[in-house]
């Protein structure tokens, strides 16, 4: 598995380019809307990140949650490295997009510039899981491995279904609730394949490194061990969640039953691999793949550039978050929502 990790030096004529390009972008996406603006940073003192809030909290349209490495702008899903700094086979980095127990739909967006994490919207409206009992919210830690990507263009010779376009979600067991934003080492447990609109949507189980069970959560066995009922209840989940929207339950490949830790290390080396395609390869519609770490892809920009190009978006500094208003959907949050099991059948 190898990972392409540039010394980020060469190629200025292309990045002039690039960081126009990525002005115009910028300026396509959002520039109006997302004032008012507010910045937060917090510190990931292991990997030096940190995080940018622009456009306000979750629960307003322009929130979005950009990520920087040492003063500099990077993408989540191109230049956090999907394998953790420890060669242990087995753990990789994963971005936490959703803290367990919240229902707002939070997501690193591939289609954006810098790819900032933001409030997903589907017909104009804020998007949040309903709480179908006896569940609140998410009930993991949910977030998404960098450096992979399920290509749509490949169908999985086990499952049947091509991928769904974005990189493998990660379903993060451990005590602790994660924030948005905060990148973690986790391990990977196990896998389930969900059938989503046709399209194979892997769901890698894993758990934090620096977990109390980490050291002997080895695999699927051990999570069912240790963890009873928790896969059971994760299938029911990814059931019954889109049905208070009015669409039927969701469908699994192997009948919802998980992989275990090799066949799910297996499949996020499949990933990465389309990942370094896709990156390494011509512009993608609709993806944006300009990255500030992988030099010998034809979508590197210098990392002054990069700065360059965000400051542009942020220009101004921060304002006062006054004037957001409240997304009148969020509410819905508190109610629960009923699903008979022969409605599943």
């Amino acid at each position: 598995m190898k990972l392409l990790l540039g010394t980020l030096s060469r190629h200025t004529s292309a990045n002039k380019q690039q960081t126009y390009r990525l002005l115009r972008v910028l300026n396509q996406h959002n520039h109006a809307s997302l004032r008012p603006m507010f910045i937060r940073s917090h510190h990931n003192s292991r990997n030096n990140l940190k995080t940018v809030l622009i456009g306000g909290p979750v629960g307003a349209s322009a929130h979005r949650l950009y990520f920087s490495r040492n003063e500099s702008p990077i993408s989540p899903w191109h230049d956090i490295p999907l394998l953790a700094n420890n060669g242990n086979p087995g753990e990789f980095n994963m971005v936490c997009e959703i803290p367990r127990w919240s229902n707002a739909k939070l997501e690193i967006d591939t289609k954006a510039p810098l790819n900032p994490i933001k409030h997903d919207v589907k017909n104009g409206k804020l998007r949040y899981v309903a709480n179908v009992f006896p569940y609140k919210g998410y009930i993991w830690n949910y977030g998404a491995l960098p450096q992979t990507f399920e290509d749509p263009n490949v169908v999985d010779a086990d499952t049947g279904y091509p991928g769904d376009n974005d990189p493998i979600d990660v379903l993060e067991v451990g005590r602790e609730i994660c924030v948005e934003g905060s990148v973690h080492r986790v391990k990977a447990l196990g896998i389930l394949a969900l059938i989503d609109d046709l399209e194979t949507d892997w769901k890698v189980l894993a758990i934090r490194t620096d977990d109390p069970l980490a050291s002997t959560v080895n695999d699927i066995e051990d999570l069912e061990l240790h963890m009873p009922g928790l896969v059971n209840a994760t299938v029911d989940w990814f059931t019954k969640y889109k049905v208070p929207d009015g669409k039927p339950p969701n469908r699994w490949a192997f009948d919802g039953k998980p992989k275990d830790a090799a066949y799910a290390r297996r499949v996020i080396s499949g990933a990465h691999e389309s990942w370094r395609k896709l990156v390494l390869g011509p512009q993608n519609d609709g993806l944006i793949l300009t990255n500030v770490s992988v030099e010998s892809s034809s979508h590197y920009l210098r990392p002054s550039h990069a700065s360059d190009a965000f400051k542009a978006l942020v220009s101004g500094g921060p304002l006062s978050l006054k004037g957001q208003p409240e997304d009148p959907h969020a509410k819905k949050n508190a109610e629960w929502h009923f699903v008979r099991d022969d409605v599943i059948q």
